[in-house]
């Protein structure tokens, strides 16, 4: 089998390419014979300059077009898995794969699909304004609030609903939960056959649990983004009278304002957050907007830190309430402090839950990825034929 992998990697980071790469990295290990054809936002110049080229390649760009056919031609993909395309690979790839009879696999792990701005969120809170009524809303509301990228987005995402890219040429979509799925089938109108469920890998799964009880902390990690929900986790912490640190890797960026004395770790790799997450009691998941998984959740759960998440889109997925983790109603801080007052206050419940999460996360290691990976190959494969 030869699969050729296709993504754009955007500056900020995150989960979503960082499974990308490990999947590719997982596959050459075992032995398939792999391609990469990606792009990386890194290498467009900051300025204007950079920002036209950008945003043209995200609505059409003849040059990635190109590329990807000579790509084609000298690897002979028997299927292609693309994810985030946005905004330096030209959609139209996917179609091209389509008219040359090569299933595509398309990970879907945002909502770029039916949201603009992939996020679902603007200004605090959910939005589904564009789902219901059209992209023009992300412009109208400005969601990116700068006028040229809100136009670009909603552009882009009306370009693939309007002609039918990815419905029509996609073999076959991975969300990373249940919620995922449901979400594309009821809002991007796909068949349920036509979406598989594959829970994204960790690639540290402990060999023994930590002791949460001994933790010194409430944690929090991830991008520093106001949909996140850090906000809520401190005026949690405040309320609730507890220690809150907060942990960011060194390349991601940091678009919230912190109150002064706010503590943040900062992780240069897996070692530093795998010591950053075996230090804390407790792991906060604030999130303001859906998540397609909860990367950070589930890699707490894999070194048995019990996690408090909002009741909010596939985190209820990832936790199950009162059996390996807490839920707490969204954006609510009284409600947060209070679960976390209640683990903190009970080590005993603090150690069940933690081994729970444990013991459910041994379902997410880069074995059970892969092995349910190729099954999802194989079946693409099968209903192209």
């Amino acid at each position: 089998m030869r699969i050729l992998h296709v993504f754009t990697q955007p500056r900020s980071g995150g989960g979503s390419v960082r499974t990308s790469l490990l999947t590719v990295d997982l596959c050459r290990a075992n032995g398939i014979d792999t391609e990469l054809f990606t792009r990386r936002s890194i290498d467009v110049p900051e300025g204007l300059a950079g920002r036209l080229a950008a945003a043209t390649g995200a609505i059409h760009s003849p040059r990635s077009l190109r590329e990807f056919a000579d790509c084609l031609d000298r690897f002979r993909p028997d299927l292609v898995h693309a994810s985030e395309l946005f905004p330096l690979i030209s959609p139209a790839v996917i179609r091209l794969c389509g008219l040359r009879r090569i299933p595509v696999v398309m990970t879907c792990d945002d909502f770029h699909l039916t949201c603009p701005v992939r996020t679902h969120y603007r200004r605090g809170s959910v939005c589904t304004r564009c789902t219901e009524r059209g992209e023009h809303w992300a412009v109208l509301l400005n969601c990116r609030d700068n006028f040229p990228e809100s136009l670009v987005n909603a552009a882009h995402s009306a370009l693939i609903r309007l002609l039918g890219l990815y419905r029509k040429h996609v073999t076959l979509f991975v969300t990373g939960s249940p919620f995922a799925r449901d979400w594309l089938v009821r809002h991007a109108g796909l068949d349920r056959d036509r979406i598989a469920v594959l829970p994204y890998p960790l690639t540290e799964y402990a060999a023994a649990p930590a002791d949460p009880a001994a933790g010194t902390y409430v944690a929090f990690a991830g991008r520093m983004v106001p949909e996140k929900g850090i906000d809520i986790l401190l005026q949690a912490g405040e309320i609730a009278g507890l220690p809150v640190k907060l942990s960011r890797n060194e390349h991601h960026f940091c678009t919230v304002d912190l109150p002064p004395g706010t503590e943040v770790v900062v992780t240069r790799g897996r070692e530093d957050l795998s010591a950053f997450y075996r230090g804390a009691r407790i792991l906060a998941v604030p999130s303001r907007w859906f998540e397609t998984f909860g990367m950070v959740g589930a890699e707490a759960m894999g070194h048995g830190i019990p996690v408090v998440a909002s009741r909010l889109g596939a985190l209820t997925d990832l936790v199950r309430d009162g059996q390996d983790g807490l839920l707490f109603e969204p954006g609510n801080a009284v409600d947060l402090a209070a679960k976390l007052r209640l683990l903190w206050d009970d080590p005993v419940l603090c150690r069940r839950l933690g081994l729970a999460g444990w013991e459910k996360a041994s379902r997410w290691t880069t074995g059970a990825y892969f092995e349910a990976l190729m099954d999802v190959y194989r079946q693409a494969g099968s209903m192209a034929c």
